[in-house]
Protein backbone atom coordinates (compact mmCIF):
# COMPACT_ATOMS: atom_id res chain seq x y z
CA UNK A 1 0.00 0.00 0.00
CA UNK A 2 1.21 3.32 -0.91
CA UNK A 3 1.34 6.56 1.60
CA UNK A 4 -1.01 8.48 -0.26
CA UNK A 5 -3.28 5.45 -0.08
CA UNK A 6 -2.42 5.09 3.82
CA UNK A 7 -2.93 8.45 4.60
CA UNK A 8 -6.56 8.59 2.24
CA UNK A 9 -7.32 5.22 4.58
CA UNK A 10 -6.60 7.41 7.39
CA UNK A 11 -8.27 10.46 6.38
CA UNK A 12 -11.57 8.47 6.08
CA UNK A 13 -11.09 7.21 9.90
CA UNK A 14 -11.00 10.99 11.34
CA UNK A 15 -13.38 11.21 13.73
CA UNK A 16 -14.15 13.80 16.84
CA UNK A 17 -12.32 10.94 18.65
CA UNK A 18 -9.17 11.25 16.80
CA UNK A 19 -8.87 14.82 17.73
CA UNK A 20 -7.38 15.38 21.53
CA UNK A 21 -3.55 16.64 22.36
CA UNK A 22 -4.11 19.24 19.71
CA UNK A 23 -7.27 20.71 21.44
CA UNK A 24 -5.89 19.99 24.71
CA UNK A 25 -2.79 22.63 23.86
CA UNK A 26 -5.37 24.81 22.33
CA UNK A 27 -7.35 24.70 25.59
CA UNK A 28 -3.96 25.37 27.29
CA UNK A 29 -3.10 28.15 24.79
CA UNK A 30 -6.18 30.55 24.81
CA UNK A 31 -5.94 31.50 28.42
CA UNK A 32 -4.01 34.78 29.16
CA UNK A 33 -2.28 35.32 26.01
CA UNK A 34 -5.61 35.07 24.01
CA UNK A 35 -8.38 36.33 26.37
CA UNK A 36 -6.24 38.88 27.69
CA UNK A 37 -2.73 40.37 25.83
CA UNK A 38 -4.06 39.69 22.87
CA UNK A 39 -7.13 42.06 23.39
CA UNK A 40 -5.40 44.54 25.11
CA UNK A 41 -2.86 44.06 22.12
CA UNK A 42 -5.86 45.51 19.62
CA UNK A 43 -7.27 47.52 22.46
CA UNK A 44 -4.16 49.79 22.77
CA UNK A 45 -2.05 49.15 19.82
CA UNK A 46 -4.56 48.67 16.71
CA UNK A 47 -3.53 45.90 14.24
CA UNK A 48 0.11 47.06 14.88
CA UNK A 49 1.36 44.32 16.76
CA UNK A 50 -0.43 41.54 14.96
CA UNK A 51 2.74 40.81 13.52
CA UNK A 52 4.43 39.89 16.70
CA UNK A 53 1.59 37.11 17.41
CA UNK A 54 2.01 35.75 13.76
CA UNK A 55 5.99 36.02 14.36
CA UNK A 56 5.25 33.85 17.85
CA UNK A 57 3.00 31.33 16.54
CA UNK A 58 5.15 30.79 13.21
CA UNK A 59 8.41 30.45 15.23
CA UNK A 60 7.67 28.23 18.10
CA UNK A 61 5.70 25.95 15.72
CA UNK A 62 8.31 23.09 14.38
CA UNK A 63 9.06 23.01 18.24
CA UNK A 64 5.70 21.65 19.10
CA UNK A 65 5.80 19.97 15.88
CA UNK A 66 8.63 17.80 16.66
CA UNK A 67 6.82 16.91 19.76
CA UNK A 68 4.19 15.37 18.00
CA UNK A 69 6.69 13.60 15.67
CA UNK A 70 8.83 12.68 17.97
CA UNK A 71 5.52 10.68 20.05
CA UNK A 72 4.19 8.97 16.85
CA UNK A 73 7.91 7.71 15.52
CA UNK A 74 9.53 6.65 18.90
CA UNK A 75 6.03 5.92 20.78
CA UNK A 76 7.69 8.03 24.16
CA UNK A 77 7.58 11.56 24.89
CA UNK A 78 9.97 14.08 24.70
CA UNK A 79 10.69 13.66 28.26
CA UNK A 80 11.66 10.45 27.15
CA UNK A 81 13.45 11.56 24.51
CA UNK A 82 15.78 14.02 26.96
CA UNK A 83 16.17 11.54 29.34
CA UNK A 84 17.70 9.23 26.57
CA UNK A 85 19.99 11.62 25.32
CA UNK A 86 21.24 13.38 28.57
CA UNK A 87 20.64 13.08 32.36
CA UNK A 88 21.56 16.91 32.54
CA UNK A 89 18.58 17.59 29.57
CA UNK A 90 16.48 15.90 31.97
CA UNK A 91 17.04 17.76 35.00
CA UNK A 92 17.15 20.98 32.96
CA UNK A 93 13.33 19.95 32.26
CA UNK A 94 12.32 19.07 35.18
CA UNK A 95 13.42 22.02 37.19
CA UNK A 96 12.12 24.27 34.83
CA UNK A 97 8.76 22.47 34.47
CA UNK A 98 8.28 22.35 38.19
CA UNK A 99 8.84 26.20 38.61
CA UNK A 100 6.56 27.27 35.10
CA UNK A 101 3.88 24.82 36.75
CA UNK A 102 3.63 26.03 39.48
CA UNK A 103 3.95 29.79 38.36
CA UNK A 104 1.59 29.26 35.06
CA UNK A 105 -1.31 27.15 36.83
CA UNK A 106 -1.26 29.75 39.68
CA UNK A 107 -1.82 33.01 37.21
CA UNK A 108 -4.70 31.10 35.34
CA UNK A 109 -6.46 29.76 37.88
CA UNK A 110 -6.55 33.10 39.66
CA UNK A 111 -7.94 34.45 36.29
CA UNK A 112 -10.05 31.97 36.16
CA UNK A 113 -11.29 32.74 39.92
CA UNK A 114 -11.99 36.70 38.65
CA UNK A 115 -14.34 35.51 35.85
CA UNK A 116 -16.34 33.40 38.39
CA UNK A 117 -16.70 36.07 40.94
CA UNK A 118 -18.48 37.84 38.02
CA UNK A 119 -20.84 35.12 37.34
CA UNK A 120 -21.63 34.36 41.26
CA UNK A 121 -24.81 36.31 42.27
CA UNK A 122 -23.26 36.92 46.04
CA UNK A 123 -19.80 38.04 46.96
CA UNK A 124 -16.75 35.84 47.99
CA UNK A 125 -12.89 36.26 48.19
CA UNK A 126 -10.75 35.70 45.99
CA UNK A 127 -8.93 33.54 47.65
CA UNK A 128 -11.55 31.35 47.98
CA UNK A 129 -13.08 31.62 44.54
CA UNK A 130 -9.48 30.43 43.64
CA UNK A 131 -9.68 27.19 45.86
CA UNK A 132 -12.92 26.42 43.99
CA UNK A 133 -11.46 26.38 41.16
CA UNK A 134 -8.34 24.28 42.28
CA UNK A 135 -10.63 22.12 44.08
CA UNK A 136 -12.90 21.67 41.38
CA UNK A 137 -9.82 20.90 38.88
CA UNK A 138 -8.55 18.64 41.08
CA UNK A 139 -11.75 16.52 41.31
CA UNK A 140 -12.49 16.36 37.66
CA UNK A 141 -8.65 15.03 37.06
CA UNK A 142 -8.66 12.25 39.91
CA UNK A 143 -12.46 11.29 38.97
CA UNK A 144 -12.01 11.27 35.27
CA UNK A 145 -8.00 11.47 34.74
CA UNK A 146 -6.78 11.81 30.88
CA UNK A 147 -10.51 11.02 29.68
CA UNK A 148 -12.62 13.67 30.66
CA UNK A 149 -9.82 16.18 30.56
CA UNK A 150 -10.25 14.73 26.33
CA UNK A 151 -13.98 14.74 26.34
CA UNK A 152 -14.62 18.31 27.74
CA UNK A 153 -11.74 20.26 26.04
CA UNK A 154 -12.93 19.59 22.71
CA UNK A 155 -16.62 21.26 23.70
CA UNK A 156 -15.13 23.97 25.45
CA UNK A 157 -13.10 25.02 22.53
CA UNK A 158 -15.45 24.74 20.18
CA UNK A 159 -17.73 26.63 22.32
CA UNK A 160 -15.29 29.72 22.68
CA UNK A 161 -14.51 29.66 18.97
CA UNK A 162 -17.79 30.68 17.69
CA UNK A 163 -18.64 32.95 20.13
CA UNK A 164 -15.50 34.64 19.36
CA UNK A 165 -15.87 34.75 15.54
CA UNK A 166 -19.55 35.98 16.29
CA UNK A 167 -18.59 38.55 18.88
CA UNK A 168 -16.06 39.87 16.01
CA UNK A 169 -18.15 39.71 12.93
CA UNK A 170 -20.63 41.76 14.72
CA UNK A 171 -18.08 44.30 16.05
CA UNK A 172 -16.65 44.82 12.80
CA UNK A 173 -20.07 45.78 11.09
CA UNK A 174 -20.89 48.57 13.77
CA UNK A 175 -19.46 52.19 13.12
CA UNK A 176 -16.21 52.63 14.94
CA UNK A 177 -16.48 55.34 17.46
CA UNK A 178 -12.88 57.33 17.94
CA UNK A 179 -12.45 60.02 20.57
CA UNK A 180 -11.77 63.48 19.33
CA UNK A 181 -8.52 63.98 20.62
CA UNK A 182 -7.63 60.38 20.38
CA UNK A 183 -3.56 60.09 19.35
CA UNK A 184 -2.40 56.52 18.08
CA UNK A 185 -0.07 54.98 20.54
CA UNK A 186 3.25 53.44 18.86
CA UNK A 187 4.72 49.67 20.45
CA UNK A 188 8.18 49.95 18.88
CA UNK A 189 9.61 51.29 21.51
CA UNK A 190 11.72 49.67 24.51
CA UNK A 191 9.31 51.20 26.98
CA UNK A 192 6.42 48.66 25.24
CA UNK A 193 9.08 45.33 25.25
CA UNK A 194 7.79 44.43 28.42
CA UNK A 195 4.12 44.01 27.13
CA UNK A 196 5.52 42.50 23.65
CA UNK A 197 7.98 39.95 24.99
CA UNK A 198 4.18 39.13 27.63
CA UNK A 199 2.28 38.60 24.96
CA UNK A 200 4.56 36.25 23.06
CA UNK A 201 5.56 34.32 25.97
CA UNK A 202 2.35 32.37 26.28
CA UNK A 203 1.78 32.52 22.40
CA UNK A 204 0.27 30.45 21.49
CA UNK A 205 1.69 28.77 24.98
CA UNK A 206 4.54 28.16 26.94
CA UNK A 207 6.89 26.32 25.04
CA UNK A 208 7.20 23.59 27.76
CA UNK A 209 3.93 22.72 26.65
CA UNK A 210 5.80 20.92 23.84
CA UNK A 211 6.62 18.30 25.54
CA UNK A 212 3.52 18.07 27.54
CA UNK A 213 1.53 17.76 24.54
CA UNK A 214 3.87 14.98 23.49
CA UNK A 215 2.91 13.16 26.96
CA UNK A 216 -0.62 13.26 26.40
CA UNK A 217 0.08 12.26 22.35
CA UNK A 218 1.88 9.14 23.90
CA UNK A 219 -0.58 8.45 25.77
CA UNK A 220 -3.00 8.96 23.41
CA UNK A 221 -1.48 6.53 20.85
CA UNK A 222 -1.70 4.01 23.74
CA UNK A 223 -5.47 4.15 24.92
CA UNK A 224 -6.77 5.84 21.07
CA UNK A 225 -4.38 3.67 18.81
CA UNK A 226 -4.03 6.94 16.71
CA UNK A 227 -2.38 7.03 13.43
CA UNK A 228 0.78 9.38 12.48
CA UNK A 229 -1.99 11.14 10.22
CA UNK A 230 -4.50 11.61 12.69
CA UNK A 231 -1.95 12.91 15.07
CA UNK A 232 -0.90 15.44 13.01
CA UNK A 233 -4.22 16.21 11.53
CA UNK A 234 -4.81 17.06 15.58
CA UNK A 235 -1.56 18.99 16.11
CA UNK A 236 -1.87 21.44 13.01
CA UNK A 237 -5.63 21.93 13.74
CA UNK A 238 -5.30 22.69 17.22
CA UNK A 239 -2.25 25.00 16.19
CA UNK A 240 -3.85 26.36 13.49
CA UNK A 241 -7.21 27.17 16.19
CA UNK A 242 -5.19 28.80 18.66
CA UNK A 243 -3.21 31.16 16.57
CA UNK A 244 -6.51 32.17 14.65
CA UNK A 245 -8.05 33.09 17.61
CA UNK A 246 -5.75 35.27 18.85
CA UNK A 247 -6.16 37.24 15.95
CA UNK A 248 -9.59 37.17 16.34
CA UNK A 249 -9.11 38.47 20.10
CA UNK A 250 -6.82 41.55 18.91
CA UNK A 251 -9.26 41.94 16.58
CA UNK A 252 -11.99 42.51 19.01
CA UNK A 253 -9.82 44.77 21.23
CA UNK A 254 -9.44 46.89 17.82
CA UNK A 255 -13.02 47.19 16.82
CA UNK A 256 -14.67 47.46 19.95
CA UNK A 257 -11.87 49.71 22.12
CA UNK A 258 -9.02 51.34 19.89
CA UNK A 259 -9.44 54.52 19.24
CA UNK A 260 -12.24 54.97 21.70
CA UNK A 261 -10.98 56.80 24.52
CA UNK A 262 -11.80 54.40 27.29
CA UNK A 263 -8.71 53.72 29.65
CA UNK A 264 -7.74 50.46 29.28
CA UNK A 265 -6.85 48.47 32.66
CA UNK A 266 -3.84 46.91 32.46
CA UNK A 267 -4.62 44.40 35.48
CA UNK A 268 -5.81 41.23 34.61
CA UNK A 269 -8.53 41.13 36.77
CA UNK A 270 -9.61 44.26 35.88
CA UNK A 271 -9.54 43.83 31.96
CA UNK A 272 -11.94 40.97 32.83
CA UNK A 273 -14.72 42.75 33.15
CA UNK A 274 -13.82 45.26 30.34
CA UNK A 275 -13.35 42.17 27.85
CA UNK A 276 -17.16 40.70 29.43
CA UNK A 277 -18.32 43.99 28.31
CA UNK A 278 -16.74 44.01 24.96
CA UNK A 279 -18.52 40.86 23.88
CA UNK A 280 -22.08 41.92 25.62
CA UNK A 281 -21.56 45.47 23.83
CA UNK A 282 -21.11 43.98 20.29
CA UNK A 283 -23.55 40.83 20.65
CA UNK A 284 -26.16 42.08 23.07
CA UNK A 285 -27.08 42.19 27.34
CA UNK A 286 -28.78 39.02 26.52
CA UNK A 287 -25.48 37.16 25.66
CA UNK A 288 -23.51 38.14 29.08
CA UNK A 289 -24.71 34.48 30.70
CA UNK A 290 -23.49 33.13 28.09
CA UNK A 291 -20.56 34.41 27.42
CA UNK A 292 -19.51 34.44 31.46
CA UNK A 293 -19.89 30.86 30.99
CA UNK A 294 -17.63 30.74 28.24
CA UNK A 295 -14.99 32.66 29.30
CA UNK A 296 -14.94 30.44 32.39
CA UNK A 297 -15.13 27.27 30.77
CA UNK A 298 -12.15 28.63 28.64
CA UNK A 299 -10.02 29.70 31.36
CA UNK A 300 -10.94 26.62 33.66
CA UNK A 301 -10.00 24.56 30.54
CA UNK A 302 -6.86 25.99 30.65
CA UNK A 303 -6.44 25.51 34.48
CA UNK A 304 -7.15 21.53 34.14
CA UNK A 305 -4.97 21.35 30.78
CA UNK A 306 -2.37 23.15 33.13
CA UNK A 307 -2.61 21.09 36.64
CA UNK A 308 -3.19 17.60 34.65
CA UNK A 309 -0.04 18.60 31.66
CA UNK A 310 2.49 19.73 34.21
CA UNK A 311 1.47 17.06 36.92
CA UNK A 312 1.65 14.26 34.27
CA UNK A 313 5.03 15.38 32.51
CA UNK A 314 6.54 15.65 35.94
CA UNK A 315 5.61 12.59 36.83
CA UNK A 316 7.34 10.84 34.03
CA UNK A 317 10.06 13.01 34.44
CA UNK A 318 10.61 12.03 38.32
CA UNK A 319 9.69 8.33 37.15
CA UNK A 320 12.95 8.38 34.63
CA UNK A 321 15.28 9.84 36.87
CA UNK A 322 14.38 7.16 39.65
CA UNK A 323 14.09 3.94 37.13
CA UNK A 324 15.18 5.26 33.95
CA UNK A 325 12.01 3.96 32.72
CA UNK A 326 8.48 5.42 32.59
CA UNK A 327 6.86 2.68 34.35
CA UNK A 328 6.39 4.16 37.49
CA UNK A 329 4.71 7.45 35.80
CA UNK A 330 1.39 6.71 36.26
CA UNK A 331 1.15 6.48 39.74
CA UNK A 332 3.17 9.47 40.08
CA UNK A 333 0.27 11.70 38.08
CA UNK A 334 -1.87 12.59 40.96
CA UNK A 335 0.73 13.43 43.92
CA UNK A 336 2.43 15.76 40.80
CA UNK A 337 -0.75 17.23 40.26
CA UNK A 338 -1.94 17.83 43.79
CA UNK A 339 1.67 19.06 44.21
CA UNK A 340 1.15 21.25 41.39
CA UNK A 341 -2.32 22.75 42.10
CA UNK A 342 -1.69 23.36 45.57
CA UNK A 343 1.90 25.43 44.94
CA UNK A 344 -0.12 27.16 42.48
CA UNK A 345 -3.01 28.15 45.25
CA UNK A 346 0.27 28.84 47.34
CA UNK A 347 1.96 31.74 44.83
CA UNK A 348 -1.76 33.02 44.59
CA UNK A 349 -1.84 33.56 48.20
CA UNK A 350 1.49 35.26 48.24
CA UNK A 351 0.76 37.05 45.11
CA UNK A 352 -2.70 38.32 45.75
CA UNK A 353 -3.25 41.75 45.07
CA UNK A 354 -0.74 41.69 42.64
CA UNK A 355 -2.80 39.96 40.39
CA UNK A 356 -1.34 41.82 36.82
CA UNK A 357 2.63 41.37 38.39
CA UNK A 358 1.77 37.52 38.60
CA UNK A 359 0.18 36.85 35.36
CA UNK A 360 2.99 39.67 33.39
CA UNK A 361 6.17 37.36 35.20
CA UNK A 362 3.98 34.26 34.12
CA UNK A 363 4.38 35.29 30.77
CA UNK A 364 7.56 36.68 30.18
CA UNK A 365 9.29 33.78 32.10
CA UNK A 366 7.57 31.60 29.62
CA UNK A 367 8.99 33.38 26.92
CA UNK A 368 12.85 33.68 28.67
CA UNK A 369 12.50 30.02 29.08
CA UNK A 370 11.57 29.35 25.92
CA UNK A 371 14.88 29.44 23.97
CA UNK A 372 16.14 26.21 26.48
CA UNK A 373 13.10 24.66 25.75
CA UNK A 374 13.36 24.98 21.83
CA UNK A 375 17.45 23.98 21.96
CA UNK A 376 16.03 20.74 24.32
CA UNK A 377 13.51 19.94 21.14
CA UNK A 378 15.78 20.87 18.53
CA UNK A 379 18.94 19.19 19.18
CA UNK A 380 16.33 15.78 20.64
CA UNK A 381 14.77 15.68 17.17
CA UNK A 382 18.57 16.80 15.30
CA UNK A 383 20.29 14.10 16.88
CA UNK A 384 18.11 11.57 15.53
CA UNK A 385 18.45 12.58 11.93
CA UNK A 386 15.18 13.40 11.41
CA UNK A 387 15.27 16.74 10.26
CA UNK A 388 14.43 17.31 6.85
CA UNK A 389 17.06 20.46 5.89
CA UNK A 390 14.13 22.65 5.78
CA UNK A 391 12.98 22.04 9.03
CA UNK A 392 16.84 22.38 10.08
CA UNK A 393 16.73 26.12 8.80
CA UNK A 394 13.38 26.75 10.13
CA UNK A 395 13.82 25.53 13.72
CA UNK A 396 17.68 27.52 13.72
CA UNK A 397 15.43 30.80 12.71
CA UNK A 398 13.01 30.39 15.49
CA UNK A 399 15.68 29.63 17.78
CA UNK A 400 17.60 32.74 16.81
CA UNK A 401 14.24 34.65 17.09
CA UNK A 402 13.39 33.58 20.77
CA UNK A 403 16.72 34.30 21.61
CA UNK A 404 17.42 37.61 20.28
CA UNK A 405 14.55 38.76 21.97
CA UNK A 406 14.76 37.38 25.25
CA UNK A 407 19.07 38.97 24.85
CA UNK A 408 16.75 41.98 24.23
CA UNK A 409 14.71 42.30 27.17
CA UNK A 410 17.10 40.89 29.97
CA UNK A 411 19.51 43.82 28.98
CA UNK A 412 16.67 46.22 29.19
CA UNK A 413 15.78 44.58 32.38
CA UNK A 414 19.11 45.25 34.02
CA UNK A 415 19.41 48.76 32.80
CA UNK A 416 22.15 47.77 30.27
CA UNK A 417 20.15 49.79 27.40
CA UNK A 418 17.77 52.33 27.77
Amino acid sequence: MTNSQIHADDARKLSWKSFGPGLLMASAAIGGSHLISSTQAGALYGWQLAIMIVLANLFKYPFYRFATEYAYSTGNSLVAGYAEKSRAYLWVFFVLCIVTGIISTGAVALLCAVILGYMLPFELSTLTLSAIVMAAAWLILIAGHYKALDGITKWIIASLTVATIAAVFVAAGKPAVAAPDFIEASPWNLAALGFIIALMGWMPAPLEFSAITSVWTSKKIRTDHTSRFQGMVDFNVGYLTSAILALFFLALGVFVQYGSGQEIAMQGGAYVGQLIDMYTNTIGDWARPLVLVIAFLCMFGTVITCADGYGRTNAESLSLIKTQTTEQAERFVMPWTTFTIIGGYILIAFFLGQMATLLKFAMISAFVTAPIFAYLNYSLVKSRGALTPFMKVYAICGIAFLTGFTVLFLLQFFGMIG
